[in-house]
C-alpha cells in the first residue's frame, strides 16, 4: 500500500510538472541553454540533488556524483534527461529529474529607444514589446529599419525586421536614427 501511495505522489508531482511545463512548452521546447542563463534542477525525493545555478561562460556545471555536465547548447529536456540517465542505476532505480528555466539570459536594444540597455528576455517577446520595454522609440528613431543581430553573429550579418517579429534572448536589436 505504501507503495502505490509513493507512485502515486510521484505521479502527482510529474504530472504538476508537466502541466506547468506544457504552458511554455511550445516557446521553451527549443530554447537552447547559454551563457547567462539560470536554471533549477530537481530531482523528486533527493532534496541534496537540488541545484539552481547561473551558467558561465565556459558551459559546464558541477552537479553532485556525475561532476561536470557541459550543458550550453543543451535544450532543457535534454538536460533533464542526461541527469536522468547518468542517476540512474548506481544512486537512484528511477529518478525523477525536472529542469526549469528560473531566469533567461538578456536581450539587447541599442539605438533610438528611451532607455536603451540590457532587458530579460521573456518567451514569446516580440520586437515591439522589445522597444516597449526599453521605453519607446524617441523622435528620430527610423522605425522602418530595425535590425536584429542575432546572439553569436557578426555586425555584418544583421537582418532587418518587423515590429511583429520575434526576439531571442541574446539577441541585439538596433534602432537606427532616421534623417528625416
Amino acid at each position: 500500500m505504501r507503495k502505490h501511495i509513493a507512485r502515486l505522489k510521484r505521479g502527482l508531482v510529474l504530472l504538476v510538472g508537466v502541466l506547468c511545463f506544457s504552458s511554455h512548452a511550445e516557446t521553451v521546447s527549443n530554447y537552447r541553454l547559454a551563457a547567462g542563463d539560470s536554471f533549477r534542477v530537481s530531482v523528486y525525493g533527493e532534496p541534496e540533488l537540488s541545484l539552481e545555478t547561473r551558467l558561465s561562460d565556459d558551459g559546464f556545471i558541477r552537479y553532485p556524483f556525475l561532476g561536470e555536465i557541459r550543458v550550453r547548447g543543451l535544450t532543457l529536456t535534454e538536460l533533464q534527461l542526461q541527469i536522468q540517465n547518468g542517476l540512474k542505476g548506481d544512486y537512484l532505480v528511477d529518478p525523477m529529474v525536472q529542469v526549469t528555466m528560473v531566469e533567461y539570459r538578456p536581450f539587447f536594444i541599442n539605438g533610438e529607444v528611451a532607455r536603451p540597455g540590457a532587458y530579460p528576455y521573456q518567451p514569446g517577446l516580440t520586437v515591439n514589446r522589445a522597444i516597449t520595454l526599453a521605453g519607446g522609440f524617441t523622435e528620430r528613431a527610423g522605425k522602418s529599419k530595425i535590425t536584429i543581430q542575432a546572439e553569436g553573429a557578426t555586425p555584418d550579418e544583421r537582418e532587418r525586421v518587423s515590429l511583429e517579429d520575434r526576439v531571442s534572448a541574446g539577441d541585439v536589436l538596433n534602432i537606427p536614427q532616421s534623417f528625416f
